[in-house]
């Protein structure tokens, strides 16, 4: 086949692209520009948008002796993702830009333009499987559970999937790193990117607060008494304990979190832990890995990136899907996203609307 790997400068898509050429396909390289001012971005270990990480992908690439090239993505990498991230933090919602980033433009623009170009594929250094099964193509949890990235992939649909190939999804990572420096890519110990990469020094609040300004307002307890002051309600996140500049302790001492954020009258409530519990999510705007479901099913759910799938019991009606948690969970936020597995394959996903407290009240 002829296959588009897409190389971001690191370790795992050199190795992706590796094995593409091993198995006898025809690859070419791609690095995606997604900054207009790269030198802006973090550099090193910090992410994966700078120079840098340029020219580790084409000195990759020499070494594999494909065709190399840089696609300029950054206009549509700041309105699919910077932007929405912004405006969803403004909003009082947590997005997860990464799992944007993959259903936006990897699996989106960069797909569309392969398969204009007459690919058949794009590979990437994702830690996932694909395999064929009963529903078709489905996509599983990598071998490696603490590099499994299927929960980022959750927004990729069945025809995406038919044209997506992630080679590394049965390899530890260790074996990765041990792989590339026998192929001699100097990238073997280069260190995995982490944050956010488009975030230069990893401040969040900093770069938010640079794009919406200051927007002073409350924190409130659950009566409604001020309990202190914030530059922003961009500078929370549900479940949140530190950094909440409480100007008195509680009554009862125990620390407090973040229960609510709501932008409009600039007010960030904090509470008890156990205030935090909740026990069904609604999500909208659905992206099943395969054919939608419909009905009630059991499966498990996931709402972090590197959480735990819990127990649920699902309803799914139209865009509407409806996620109740057999045993209360804590730290859920609307915009992030909730993907649905059956074992270790990804049945979908949906972005997190609402969520209901355990006793049944609003959260």
């Amino acid at each position: 086949m002829r296959v588009l790997a897409a190389m971001s400068g690191g370790v795992d898509s050199a190795v992706a692209a590796a094995r593409m050429v091993d198995a006898g396909h025809d690859v070419t390289g791609v690095h995606l520009a997604l900054s207009s001012n790269p030198q802006s971005f973090r550099s090193g270990a910090r992410g994966c948008c700078t120079l840098e990480d340029s020219r580790d992908a084409r000195r990759a690439a020499d070494v594999l002796g494909i065709p190399f090239y840089i696609w300029d993505l950054a206009e549509r990498f700041r309105a699919d993702v910077v932007d929405d991230f912004v405006a969803e933090y403004a909003a009082g919602r947590t997005p997860n830009p990464c799992l944007r980033c993959n259903e936006k433009i990897k699996f989106a623009a960069v797909l569309d333009r392969a398969l204009a170009l007459g690919f058949d594929a794009v590979c990437t250094g994702h830690y996932a499987r694909i395999l064929d099964g009963p529903h078709g193509r489905e996509l599983h949890r990598a071998a490696d559970p603490e590099k499994d990235q299927s929960y980022v992939l959750g927004v990729l649909t069945s025809d995406q999937l038919r044209h997506a190939m992630f080679p590394l999804g049965d390899t530890v990572k260790t074996e990765i790193r041990d792989e590339a420096a026998r192929r001699g890519l100097a990238v073997a110990d280069k260190p995995d990117s982490h944050d956010i990469c488009f975030i230069a020094d990893g401040d969040t609040a900093g770069f938010l607060r640079n794009q919406l300004g200051e927007a002073p307002g409350e924190l409130v307890d659950t009566s409604g008494s001020v309990v202190g002051e914030h530059d922003g309600t961009y500078g929370f996140t549900i479940g949140q304990r530190k950094g909440l500049r409480i100007g008195r302790p509680a009554a009862d001492g125990k620390p407090r979190y973040v229960l609510d954020i709501s932008p409009v009258d600039r007010r960030v409530t904090v509470g008890p832990r156990e205030d935090l519990a909740v026990d069904e999510v609604v999500g909208m705007t659905p992206r099943w890995c395969g054919a939608a479901p419909s009905g009630a099913m059991e499966c498990a759910a996931q709402f972090r990136a590197h959480g735990t799938a819990v127990p649920s019991r699902v309803e799914v009606d139209g865009d509407a899907v409806t996620v109740r948690f057999h045993e209360a969970q804590e730290g859920v936020a609307p915009g992030q996203a909730v993907v649905l597995y059956d074992g270790d394959r990804v049945i979908g996903s949906a972005t997190i609307e609402r969520t209901a407290a355990w006793a049944g009240s609003p959260a």
